[in-house]
């Protein structure tokens, strides 16, 4: 009975705390909704040079004997100079020193990263030059044709600007990914991430028997003989099976023409059969151009260019915010209960 009280008091108190943050809510809604759009999101850049200097200072200032580090601390300094020296001088000559921009891709079905990249690549494309580089961190198994193939568009716009583009791939690049990753004028891939995939795939499950068995009739009206191949409710006939093999069997096509224009040291019939590779296994097939992670890659790249990492962030919708709020209120509330319980359980 003492726990069923306590629950009743704590339960109270959370109806009383969700119904306030429900009206709170619905005000700041109102108030929003009359308020003006404004940008959807902005452009963050981190210097990865600075970012790895201040990482090895730390260790420095730990592992080394202070008089090894006092003269490390002056030796460091007057390099600095010097390079400032140096930039100055080639700045004033109207070139500067090689720059690298580092873009990031998560890939899921929809790509649902595309919007952010396709900001990220026009912000870099604004100042980027030839003889500077743009690195792509991707990892996507693939999915949706329209949209990898949108995507592959964008990259493709740095190529077109002669600007050398190298993808680093540390877990997976496969079908739409490496439809992608295919684009670059180099592929570096971690020695057990998977690449490969080109291949076209497409399943749909069928209730029209499920239908028939429960006397429920479907209806599906078309105008255009194939504007409808197969469909879920539908009796499908071989016709349209055949229809829509014959369709992705012309994706599959243009998908190795595709990979064949970028990559055309592959053997496209040996390697477009859907199968993927580990990295090691990819290197041979000429699927990539050399192993290595991407931090490797970027930290070799800090010895020789300025390296920016430029990120798309997308201004969150009030209602992102208020959700966001919400399920941290609930996870407070969930907790505040769980110690309660808890306690009266140990302590009791």
């Amino acid at each position: 009975m003492e726990f069923l009280t306590e629950y009743g008091i704590f339960l109270a108190k959370a109806i009383t705390i969700v119904v306030a943050v429900m009206i709170i809510v619905g005000t700041i809604v109102s108030a929003g909704s009359r308020t003006k759009k404004g940008a959807d999101g902005h452009i963050e850049v981190k210097h990865l040079n600075k970012e790895l200097d201040a990482m090895t200072d730390a260790i420095k200032s730990v592992a080394l004997d202070k008089e090894v580090l006092k003269q490390e601390c002056k030796s460091q300094k007057k390099q600095c100079k010097q390079e400032k020296k140096d930039r100055v001088k080639v700045e004033k000559e109207g070139g500067h020193k090689k720059r690298a921009y580092v873009l990031n891709f998560e890939g899921d079905i929809k790509a649902s990263a595309l919007s952010s990249l396709r900001e990220e690549i026009t912000s870099v494309l604004a100042i980027a030059q030839k003889e500077d580089e743009v690195i792509l961190r991707l990892s996507s198994s693939g999915g949706m044709v329209h949209t990898y193939g949108l995507a592959s568009s964008q990259l493709q716009r740095i190529c077109d600007r002669e600007i050398p583009l190298t993808v680093c791939v540390d877990k997976v690049a496969a079908s739409g990914g490496y439809m992608m990753a295919c684009i670059a004028d180099k592929i570096v891939a971690a020695p057990f991430a998977i690449l490969g995939s080109i291949g076209v795939v497409a399943q749909l499950p069928n209730f029209n028997r499920l239908l028939k068995k429960h006397d429920v009739d479907f209806e599906l009206m078309t105008a255009g003989e194939y504007k409808r191949t197969l469909t879920l409710f539908g009796e499908n006939t071989e016709k349209g099976r055949e229809k829509f093999k014959e369709e992705l069997e012309d994706t599959h096509d243009l998908f190795k023409s595709f990979v064949s224009e970028h990559r055309s040291s592959l053997n496209i019939d040996e390697v477009a059969t859907g199968e993927v590779w580990f990295g090691k296994r990819a290197l041979d097939k000429n699927l990539i151009d050399e192993l290595g992670t991407s931090d490797d890659y970027l930290t070799s790249a800090c010895n020789e260019a300025d390296v920016y990492e430029v990120c798309y962030v997308h201004k969150k919708t009030l209602q992102e915010r208020i959700a966001v709020t919400a399920h941290s209120v609930c996870d407070r509330l969930m907790l505040t209960w769980w110690e309660r319980l808890t306690n009266f359980r140990f302590y009791s």
